[in-house]
């Protein structure tokens, strides 16, 4: 099956600014029968406000909806865990209903902690940020697997991708490297909501997962159009997690992420995760070079900067900031791929691949950039001096991923 790189359609991607938006949460807080009857699960987090900024999980209440129990993603309820942690379970201090940690939490152990729950259907209301290795989606899934083998229905409150819809980036994932952060075969920057989503790997892998499809109501976002920005939604923006503060980051996000899998500092421990990256070995080469290759709707800037924790905390670094000059014509992946294959020419006695540890004994050491690729093949493009943008095909038809049988959108 081919790739499918970058696509685009023939709409405009201008739009009013701050059009008036209307998540699912809100519709829910407005109809509380829209999620149907029974006991329910709030799948939550920091992120699961309404627009005036109150948290969802007391309104709900409020508003006669007979939530029994909250669930966290990574980073936790509150959002204070780092990535690849989260918060211990707990009971809310707000509504006082028992809080459940769903981080690294699958399979029976997932199935065993719905049953124990004793809800009759789980409500997920995360703000997700577009790229196919951001984790909550693959939370999501879990859930929707999970609630398919126990017999629990799955509702999705659904949000605007703040990256708009219009355009998907990236390779699909090769299902042999499927991790936490990434199960199913979705571009790097897929172009979906999480209800868009839900209802697609609902039609294609939950079956194959739990032996049936799950009890699926996805409570749509109003007034979103494709090709809305976060800022153009007049929707606040809270960070979805503690290193992408502001839509920038997210913006740059689907790219620089990759850079995880080296051994360049991606910014963490700045105030500008994922918009910078660096490293000790890096000179004035690797900007002016970066500039050479006159990539679209960015610049790069020369810096120095020393992050405070994460790879090489303490450490002065030499990088570079990336500056979006037109998010219309940037390409996350196509720049950060370009960065990698510019990154391994100038510096191939330094630049390397950082190993992730997957095996019990620790035996396993895929480096991570497979994962968050989806496969290898980026890895050893670059590392063979190939020109590692020709992974991505010509542009896909629009709203298309897998084939012509598979039509993401309506």
């Amino acid at each position: 099956m081919a790739s499918r790189c970058h696509w685009q359609t023939g709409q405009k991607t201008s739009t009013d600014d701050r059009v008036p938006v209307t998540t699912g949460i809100a519709r829910l807080r407005a109809s509380p029968g829209l999620a149907g009857p029974g006991r329910l699960g709030l799948v939550t987090n920091h992120t699961g406000v309404l627009p005036d900024l109150r948290p969802a999980a007391p309104a709900l209440v409020e508003a006669g909806v007979r939530l029994v129990a909250l669930f966290g993603p990574e980073h936790g309820l509150y959002g204070t865990g780092q990535a690849g942690e989260s918060e211990p379970a707990h009971a809310d201090p707000t509504t006082g209903l028992p809080v459940h940690d769903t981080y690294r939490c699958s399979g029976e152990l997932l199935d065993k902690l719905l049953l124990d729950s004793g809800v009759d259907a789980l409500v997920y209301d995360l703000q997700d940020i577009g790229a196919r290795f951001y984790t909550y989606v693959w939370t999501m899934f879990d859930l929707m697997v999970s609630a398919a083998r126990t017999g629990v229905r799955f509702v999705v409150a659904d949000r605007p991708n703040p990256l708009g819809g219009l355009v998907s980036e990236g390779p699909l994932l090769d299902p042999a490297w499927a991790s936490f952060v990434g199960r199913a075969a979705v571009p790097v920057r897929h172009g979906l909501t999480c209800g868009e989503l839900a209802r697609y790997l609902n039609a294609s892998l939950v079956s194959r997962a739990a032996g049936n499809a799950v009890d699926l109501t996805v409570i749509d976002v109003v007034g979103w159009q494709r090709a809305m920005s976060a800022e153009a939604t007049a929707l606040p923006w809270v960070a979805p997690s503690p290193n992408i503060p502001t839509p920038a980051t997210a913006t740059v996000y689907p790219g620089t992420c990759l850079f995880e899998g080296t051994n360049l500092s991606e910014g963490r421990g700045t105030t500008q995760p994922f918009e910078i990256v660096g490293a000790p070995y890096i000179d004035a080469r690797f900007a002016s070079s970066l500039a050479e290759l006159d990539l679209p709707g960015v610049r790069f800037r020369d810096l120095r900067f020393v992050p405070t924790f994460h790879k090489h905390a303490g450490r002065q670094l030499r990088g570079v900031q990336l500056h979006v000059t037109d998010r219309e014509t940037f390409a996350p992946v196509r720049t950060a791929v370009a960065m990698l294959h510019t990154l391994r020419r100038l510096y191939p006695d330094h630049f390397a691949w950082r190993g992730v540890d997957s095996g019990a004994d620790g035996s396993d050491r895929r480096p991570f950039v497979d994962l968050l690729w989806g496969s290898d093949r980026l890895r050893r493009a670059v590392d063979a001096d190939d020109d590692p943008l020709a992974l991505c095909d010509p542009p896909a038809p629009p709203g298309r991923w897998a084939g012509d049988d598979v039509l993401i959108y309506p």
